[in-house]
C-alpha cells in the first residue's frame, strides 16, 4: 500500500462524502435564502420560521435522494470489500 494509494482512497471517499451531502445541503441553502428574504421582505423576524421550511425541505429531499445515495454509498463499500485482498499486498 503506497502513498499514493492510500492518498486517492481518502480523495475518493471525500468526494464521495460531498456528493452524497449536497442535494441536502443544497435544498436547506435554497429554502433558508428564501425564508431570509421572505423575513425580510414582512419584517417578520420569527426563529421558527426559519427552521421548520428548512426541516421539511431537507426531510422531502432525504425521502427523494434516498435511493441515489444509499446507490453510491453501497457501490463504494462494494468495490472496497472486494479490494481487499488487493489492499492487503
Amino acid at each position: 500500500m503506497t502513498p499514493e494509494f492510500v492518498i486517492e482512497f481518502v480523495k475518493e471517499a471525500v468526494i464521495l462524502t460531498i456528493a452524497v451531502s449536497m442535494p441536502m445541503l443544497g435544498l436547506g441553502l435554497v429554502v433558508g435564502l428564501a425564508v431570509s428574504i421572505f423575513q425580510a421582505v414582512t419584517s417578520i423576524q420569527e426563529m421558527t420560521l426559519t427552521f421548520v421550511p428548512k426541516i421539511i425541505a431537507v426531510f422531502m429531499g432525504l425521502l427523494f435522494f434516498a435511493p441515489w445515495m444509499l446507490d453510491q454509498v453501497m457501490s463504494f463499500t462494494r468495490r472496497v470489500i472486494e479490494n481487499i485482498p488487493m489492499y492487503i499486498r
